[in-house]
């Protein structure tokens, strides 16, 4: 009896030995991260508005975090083949995607099938920065101010360029050419950079882009900055003004980006993305590299980001069915 008694003992306290370890293992795991480097996941092509800030935010993150934060661009479908890719990923810390803010809040009301569920599959951090759009046109276009655009529009079949289908730079387009009561044709592509590169060829009529990807065109002549979507004008571009003094009252867009990790990814783990992410945009480097490019800062938390969400959801939800805009 004495020898069975000892055994049974023995045997429960390996069991829980074992379940201690267990439940000990993943808070051990979570509050040692990160050990190895970090892919930041950027769901556009090189070049543009996400890439940079993904680029400037990584550089900054690797100091402030001690490991190699790598940016890795997945571009296409308007960023839903990224957030497949890091819904799919281990919910370890080490995939994490710079998501624009039309992915979160367009995407689900725009596609009739998603690989994602946005609303499910990810734990949002935080709005890291946002800015305006700027509405410029090729330079083969006989226009110089927003107003001749609008009525010189009015008269011909123009086209539009985006960064793909639901965009931030294609919703923001469809709310101008909506709201300037103008016809024009979109041709959606990989990335925000290819879409300029063509309006700088002339392929494409005008774009409503985001500013930071598209003022080093304007200033160097390659096209034409006719009005930027923000209320106030822009320190980048003091001489252009803004859609509201040129000739749509009220009229205001801007595009944001927020920090987003696989459903699941422990407390822990997500709170010091945010601290370092507070951090990393608070040091003087960075703040001077988004006030060059025509970000500001926003790194809400995790609630303030998801109410964000929805309320932009609602709104985007309207616009979408009330436009009748639909993608595959």
């Amino acid at each position: 009896m004495l020898k069975q008694f000892i055994g049974s003992i023995g045997k429960q306290f390996v069991l829980i030995t074992g379940a201690l370890l267990l439940i000990a293992s993943p808070l051990t795991y979570a509050q040692n991260w990160p050990t190895k480097p970090i892919k930041l996941i950027i769901p556009f092509a090189a070049g543009g508005t996400t890439d940079i800030l993904g680029r400037l935010l990584a550089q900054q993150l690797t100091k402030d975090l001690g490991q190699n934060v790598i940016v890795e661009n997945k571009p296409g479908a308007g960023g839903n083949i990224a957030a497949e890719f890091v819904a799919q990923s281990a919910a370890d810390g080490y995939t994490i995607m710079l998501a624009s803010g039309s992915m979160l809040t367009v995407n689900p009301n725009l596609y009739k099938k998603l690989p994602v569920n946005y609303a499910k599959d990810f734990v949002y951090i935080t709005n890291v920065a946002s800015g305006p759009m700027l509405v410029s046109v090729s330079t083969k276009l006989p226009v110089k101010t927003l107003g001749e655009f609008i009525a010189y529009a009015k008269t011909k079949d123009l086209n539009f360029g985006s960064a793909g289908i639901g965009s931030q730079v294609h919703m923001a387009a469809e709310n101008f050419t909506y709201s300037a009561n103008i016809p024009a044709t979109h041709v959606p592509y990989k990335g925000e950079s290819a879409a300029i590169n063509d309006l700088v060829a002339g392929q494409i009529d005008f774009m409503v882009g985001n500013l930071t990807a598209a003022t080093g065109f304007a200033k160097n002549g390659q096209i034409k900055p006719l009005a930027v979507t923000s209320l106030k004008r822009s320190k980048q571009l003091p001489d252009v003004p803004t859609v509201a003094e040129a000739g749509i009252p009220g009229f205001e867009s801007t595009g944001w980006f927020g920090l987003v990790a696989p459903a699941n990814t422990p407390k822990t783990i997500t709170e010091k993305i945010y601290d370092a992410t507070v951090k990393a945009v608070n040091s003087e480097a960075l703040r001077a590299s988004l006030d060059l490019n025509g970000l500001t800062a926003v790194v809400n938390n995790q609630k303030e980001f998801e109410a964000q969400v929805k309320a932009e959801s609602v709104v985007w939800e309207k616009v979408i069915k009330g436009r009748n805009i639909s993608a595959q």
